[in-house]
């Protein structure tokens, strides 16, 4: 039996790819800047004011004559040994050195809140505009209404999306030819929730911004709640970014890979017109 060709589509414009692209970098940058500016104080607290004395989480160290130094990280009041991750990490010549995460998830590697600062400033303006461009772009293109935003009948069908990926089942033939209801529920979370969450909180936990606009501190409750708000919505990216990776290496690495290269993407199965 001759296999039938599979059909090619174009499934990413060039802004879609471009944006992407520079996201990913900037995501990238900020996330081990921020890290490098978290270290200099690696505890987040709650409220209005905060004496500091009560943290929600804390990378800490202990350090003692049979143990060495030992790393810690206090979660509402309960302590865990993290030594070599959290708290405490190797340094250079695999000396043990308190710092909150490890050398190796910064920048700098080093410890420079200054240098760290002023690489995490330039590429959130980055990110900003970046943004700011698509989504002009999918306004005006009809992308958000046309791509992302979800069907009647594919949210009516979640519950058995949900169930296809966790037996790793994904679309294939006229199915593929769109995101599902799940891509796009993440896509659209993070474009309008997580990614402005982390600009607005990160402006407030700026002087200068709240001198200018103090009904951030009240929105947000306090600076300190800010940087923990903006710690949580950097959290929720990760995890985007880890199941992310994880459903382009399982259904496809290469066709996805290339799609958001070329804009060139094969129908898995099931479809036989060539359409590019």
């Amino acid at each position: 039996m001759v296999e039938q060709p599979r059909a090619s589509i174009r499934r990413h414009s060039v802004l879609v790819r471009v944006t992407h692209w520079i996201n990913a970098g900037c995501l990238l940058i900020l996330l081990m800047s921020g890290l490098q500016i978290f270290n200099a104080h690696p505890a987040l607290y709650w409220g209005q004011a905060s004496a500091f004395d009560r943290p929600v989480l804390a990378l800490t160290a202990t350090s003692s004559d049979e143990s060495g130094i030992r790393g810690v990280t206090r979660l509402f009041g309960h302590a865990f040994d993290t030594t070599g991750v959290l708290g405490a990490s190797p340094g250079s010549g695999g000396v043990m050195q308190v710092r909150g995460f490890p050398a190796w998830l910064t920048v700098p590697s080093y410890q420079d809140l200054a240098t760290g600062r002023r690489w995490h400033f330039f590429f959130a303006w980055l990110l900003v505009l970046n943004g700011a461009a698509y989504l002009l772009y999918s306004v005006a293109s009809r992308h958000l209404t046309k791509d992302l935003l979800p069907t009647g009948p594919q949210l009516r069908k979640i519950g058995h999306t949900v169930w296809e990926h966790l037996l790793l089942r994904f679309p294939r033939g006229d199915d593929a030819r769109h995101y599902n209801v799940l891509q796009k529920l993440a896509y659209l979370i993070v474009a309008l929730v997580l990614l402005p969450l982390m600009v607005v909180t990160g402006l407030t936990m700026s002087p200068e911004i709240d001198a200018a606009f103090p009904e951030l501190l009240t929105l947000f409750g306090g600076r300190q709640s800010a940087r923990t708000i903006h710690f949580l919505a950097a959290s929720g990216l990760v995890v985007f970014v880890i199941v992310h990776v994880a459903m382009v290496l399982l259904s496809g690495a290469w066709n996805n890979l290339r799609s958001m290269i070329t804009g060139s993407y094969v129908l898995p199965g099931g479809a036989h017109a060539h359409e590019s």
